[in-house]
């Protein structure tokens, strides 16, 4: 619920979610479209699909439990590195590197001594956490939470608070004096107003906010340019995230 969305805005979100689905086999049994629904206006709401389709394989296969081991994890429908040694290290206690962006800015800025990350290695990032862990579960659990917090509240991208950081006398881009970050670069996203990522979120929104049927005629009511409309609407349905109910009449998944 976090990709692209600030926490304050998925607090709600997540709250609700889990006192309407408090385990995995409550949410396999409502379907997927209610996922979408549920999942309103966070980013990325192929994620409500995937997360409905791990619950589904945690309730068949799994007896209903979360697995604790990475490698099972990863099994999951949308489980990547992050969520799978998340889960293991903070649901379950054992020592795994978990990286997210604020982990791997601060090990960039107070390790390597630059001012922000290369482009996402899973290799590369993960080892060079493991490498910063301690030995001790419990206490590799609370460096991996606090990394995060770190990177998120203090060593922020924008405007590091370097004054109040406990690593300030330890980090290596401070000791160099701040240089400008020269390497390779992450692809930036391109701007939300008037992308097809806005369009796309326009049709869900009207499929949200009915359980019956949109038809074409009221979908083109939603953006003037019919070819970026088509262009949405035909990858929400390669997506699986709306169904073509009847011929030009479209429901969220198995509504």
């Amino acid at each position: 619920m976090l990709q692209q969305t600030p926490v304050t805005r998925v607090i709600p979100h997540l709250e609700a979610w889990l006192a309407r689905w408090p385990t995995p086999a409550d949410l396999a049994a409502v379907p997927p479209g209610e996922a979408v629904r549920a999942w309103a206006t966070l980013g990325y709401p192929r994620r409500a699909l995937w997360l409905h389709a791990a619950a589904v394989e945690i309730a068949e296969n799994h007896g209903g439990v979360v697995p604790e081991d990475v490698d099972v994890l990863l099994t999951l429908t949308g489980i990547g590195d992050y969520t799978a040694r998340a889960v293991a290290a903070f649901a379950y206690g054992h020592r795994h590197p978990v990286v997210d962006t604020n982990t791997r800015r601060v090990i960039a800025r107070c390790v390597a001594g630059q001012a922000e990350p290369a482009p996402p290695s899973r290799t590369r990032d993960l080892a060079a956490m493991d490498a910063l862990l301690p030995a001790d579960a419990s206490a590799a659990a609370v460096f991996n939470a606090g990394a995060m917090e770190l990177g998120a509240l203090v060593c922020t991208s924008a405007r590091p608070r370097c004054s109040d950081c406990p690593l300030a006398a330890l980090c290596a881009w401070r000791a160099a004096g701040y240089p400008e970050y020269r390497g390779p670069k992450k692809t930036v996203q391109k701007q939300f107003a008037g992308s097809d990522r806005q369009v796309r979120g326009l049709i869900l929104a009207e499929l949200r906010s009915t359980r019956h049927p949109v038809t074409d005629a009221e979908i083109t009511t939603l953006w003037p340019e019919p070819t970026q409309l088509a262009r949405a609407l035909a990858g929400l349905l390669a997506d699986g995230l709306v169904t073509e109910v009847a011929q030009g009449a479209y429901s969220l998944p198995h509504e």
